[in-house]
């Protein structure tokens, strides 16, 4: 099939700035589709037009409607970066159609401040919540942030100094690349602008003082770092426990009994695009997860109120699972085994000789390597210090074939 679908990218200096044959696609389009903005670059034509509906889908349905008609979406920028083109790449075959981008506003502002766009890690806050800045934070680390509004800046501002990086340098780029580019500057402590134009980007180089915290990349982060009830997997049994889940992007991990959320947060921090759903029966904990996914930056986590396994059955199948207790529970860890994807991990603790038991025998039915990881901790002692131990925990790590 012909190439019928264009997703052309625009710079903010508009349809005049287009070579030629993007010019011409526009011109011979028999349907044109872009935000009010977009359309209001392009002289009237005979195309059709039709502006963004909500929910997006219901445009999606338009333009299959008009598959092999010559269509054109006007999208900002590069159409794949945070884009729309990403939605339509989902739901149409590439050799349908045609991506033509123009400068991200990333590119455009590593371009202005002579960042390595390879060293600058992006996101957007369009439609999103502010709180994921948080799993970004770390002293050194340059954030390039599509804003949602003209408040966006001010909020970014905020949250940083709330975090310790009240120091970093603050720059916000208005309508970049276009007459109307103006830039702001200060660091986040010292920002005054209660908004700025709606159409911004933001850069932030991240410099942390004495409270800076950090959540992504390494496991382990300490106890203190999660609201809980004292159930939860202690940091240095977290990080081992996350080492034998082995983190993958846009892997979707199943935490049994999550307790605070610790370990499928963490999955989340350790790798981008990573999903988790926590599994938790007690309400009250339900509210903590929420909680503490907010706080430390992954508000996207999912949770699930219910008694696994009954509570398993809708979930979409996992690439990892975590069982942090229950064992004795009847059919729990058949259930988990099965709903695991071909090649996935089942990581299983227990504290208990009973659950210790139970490990010993799923190993025999499963695989898999059996651990036993003792932790002590120094503590004080009259005078001295002496080592203060931590409950060992049985470790069964085993990989679906």
């Amino acid at each position: 099939m012909s190439r019928w679908l264009t997703i052309l990218g625009l710079g903010e200096d508009g349809i005049e700035a287009l070579p030629a044959a993007s010019r011409a696609l526009i011109e011979s389009a028999e349907l044109l589709i872009g935000g009010a903005r977009h359309l209001a670059m392009v002289a009237e034509s005979g195309a059709e037009r039709l502006t963004w509906r909500r929910p997006l889908l219901d445009t999606v349905a338009d333009i299959e409607a008009r598959r092999g008609q010559r269509v054109v979406v006007l999208a900002t920028g590069d159409p794949l970066c945070y884009g729309v083109g990403v939605t339509l790449a989902r739901h149409f075959a590439m050799d349908e159609m045609a991506v033509i981008p123009a400068p991200s506003a990333f590119s455009l502002a590593c371009a202005r401040l002579g960042w390595p766009a390879a060293e600058a890690e992006g996101l957007t806050l369009h439609g999103r919540p502010l709180e994921i800045v948080r799993a970004y934070l770390a002293p050194g680390q340059k954030l390039l942030i599509l804003a949602n509004d003209g408040a966006t800046p001010r909020a970014v501002a905020e949250l940083l100094g709330a975090a310790g990086y009240g120091a970093s340098p603050v720059v916000v780029f208005e309508h970049m690349g276009g007459a109307r580019e103006r830039r702001i500057e200060a660091c986040a402590r010292d920002w005054r602008e209660d908004r700025t134009a709606d159409f911004n980007t933001i850069a932030v180089d991240c410099t942390g003082d004495a409270r800076a915290k950090r959540f992504f990349g390494v496991p382990g982060l300490p106890d203190h770092a999660f609201e809980n009830d004292g159930q939860m997997t202690k940091h240095e049994v977290r990080a081992l426990t996350l080492s034998a889940l082995a983190p993958a992007p846009g892997a979707l991990l199943w935490d049994v009994g999550a307790g605070c959320g610790s370990v499928a947060i963490e999955w989340m921090l350790c790798m981008r695009r990573a999903q988790a759903i926590a599994i938790e029966r007690e309400a009250g904990r339900l509210a903590t997860i929420a909680r503490n996914a907010g706080a430390l930056g992954v508000p996207g986590l999912q949770s699930v109120h219910g008694s696994a396994p009954d509570a398993l059955a809708s979930l979409p199948g996992p690439d990892a699972v975590f069982i942090g207790g229950g064992l004795s529970t009847a059919n729990l860890v058949e259930v988990c085994w099965e709903a695991l994807k071909p090649g996935g991990r089942l990581v299983a603790n227990a504290v208990t000789l009973e659950g210790e038991a139970a490990l010993l025998g799923w190993r025999e039915r499963l695989g898999g390597a059996l651990s036993r990881i003792a932790i002590a901790r120094a503590r004080p002692i009259g005078a001295f210090s002496g080592w203060r131990p931590l409950r060992p925990v049985t470790q069964l790590s085993a990989r679906k074939p």
